[in-house]
């Protein structure tokens, strides 16, 4: 998968430099990182044994702003993977339209063999020796998998020891360290409001519709929520314990109580036991795939029913899975906007802590769906005049800014 995900990112990148007539040395020079930054960090254990981890930190570009992306504690941390992930980054801003660059980072390890102390530890010696390399105006870190807002805080606290009190170094944060409301439910209402202009696009919208969702972890269960407060009908849902479907709709309060009280979708009275495997492939209006990447491949891509596919999760749909939606016209809203509303959120949670001053929860969402709205007006332009689908739409997109920027500050020089 970690292979497939960089080889996806490359090959649209470059057929996206060639729709837009790139100068070949000026492609090159996008695709090759900033600064890629690799450090070792000892500790000493609870039991006082030292033990050494390798941080690393990728930073793609800084053409249109300082860096942005997460920080993941995981122990395969493939190189080529975190290069995609960053790259991928600088592309999703520039859609986004918010000034920064891609970035991504973390530390090989088990973060779920350390003691709480031990992770405080190492996160605090991963940021002494980055520290000079992150920064309110360089490099801005969030969480990602195995991380949280604990570990901003952590990072956000050592980084001040040496720079003062610097909240926007980091986003992602507790609110009570500047954190930004709405942050939790972000990506997910990103999701509903593109949702919300694809759909307006084609004349539709969620009330009318049915939509199933893979996935019940934090963009999955705010994107059922959402849904069903705008009366579209969730008739399938699906996680790592199970998967349940109602044609006439499942009552997602009920069921996030019920996942809340079990810790599973299972034995939930308000609908019926299904094979999470069927859910993709259900009968339903729209598709929202928030879990895993890959899921949608030549096996099961030529059976799926949906009209229109959310990409939610990164990259849930593979090259030829979309060769073959795209024959059956089913339209795929591509990942590197659908899910950019938890990096947009972040943003502001940046802007906030530069400004010194919060926002309430309504202004965090309005501005959430301006931002969501109008770069699905940018994409649908760039798709009319290269004649081209959603997903090069936004990779046009994102491509034509970065090089119009690094043109503009004179990359050659």
């Amino acid at each position: 998968m970690a292979m497939n995900a960089l080889a996806a990112t490359n090959r649209n990148f470059r057929h996206a430099a060639r729709i837009l007539g790139l100068d070949s040395k000026l492609e090159k020079s996008l695709l090759i990182p900033f600064r890629e930054i690799k450090v070792e960090c000892t500790i000493p254990k609870d039991d006082g044994t030292l033990v050494s981890y390798v941080g690393f930190r990728v930073q793609h570009d800084n053409s249109r702003g300082p860096m942005k992306g997460g920080i993941r504690y995981h122990p395969e941390v493939d190189p080529d993977e975190v290069n995609a992930l960053a790259q991928l980054m600088t592309w999703k801003t520039a859609v986004a339209d918010i000034p920064y660059g891609g970035a991504k980072g973390g530390i090989g390890c088990m973060p779920g063999d350390l003691s709480t102390s031990e992770l405080e530890r190492l996160t605090r010696v991963f940021t002494q020796k980055i520290h000079d390399l992150i920064g309110v105006n360089m490099d801005v870190p969030a969480p990602d998998m195995g991380t949280n807002a604990q570990t901003m805080a952590w990072i956000l606290d050592e980084y001040s020891k040496f720079h003062g009190h610097s909240p926007a170094v980091v986003t992602g944060k507790p609110i009570d360290l500047g954190g930004s409301l709405g942050r939790d439910a972000a990506t997910g209402r990103g999701v509903v409001y593109a949702t919300e202009a694809l759909l307006a696009e084609h004349g539709q919208s969620i009330k009318d519709l049915t939509f199933a969702i893979q996935g019940f972890g934090n963009v999955g269960s705010w994107s059922a929520r959402l849904i069903h407060e705008r009366g579209g009908k969730v008739i399938a849902v699906s996680d790592i314990t199970g998967a349940i479907k109602n044609p006439n709709g499942i009552d997602i309060l009920s069921l996030l109580n019920h996942k809340e009280a079990t810790g599973s979708l299972n034995n939930f009275d308000g609908g019926d036991a299904m094979d999470p495997n069927e859910l993709l492939v259900e009968d339903c209006d729209v598709l929202i795939p928030c879990a895993l990447g890959g899921v949608l491949n030549r096996e099961n891509a030529e059976k799926v029913r949906a009209k229109f596919i959310i990409e939610a999760a990164n990259h849930p749909t593979d090259p030829e899975a979309d060769e073959i939606l795209s024959k059956k016209g089913v339209i795929v809203l591509p990942d590197i906007y659908a899910n950019s509303g938890g990096v947009t959120v972040s943003y502001f949670e940046w802007v906030q802590n530069i400004q010194g001053f919060m926002w309430d929860e309504e202004k965090v969402n309005k501005e959430l769906h301006r931002y969501m709205t109008r770069a699905f007006g940018s994409i649908k332009n760039m798709c009319q005049m290269h004649n081209c689908n959603l997903r090069m739409g936004a990779f046009t997109l994102a491509v034509n800014r970065v090089a119009r920027a690094t043109v503009l500050r004179g990359w050659e020089a």
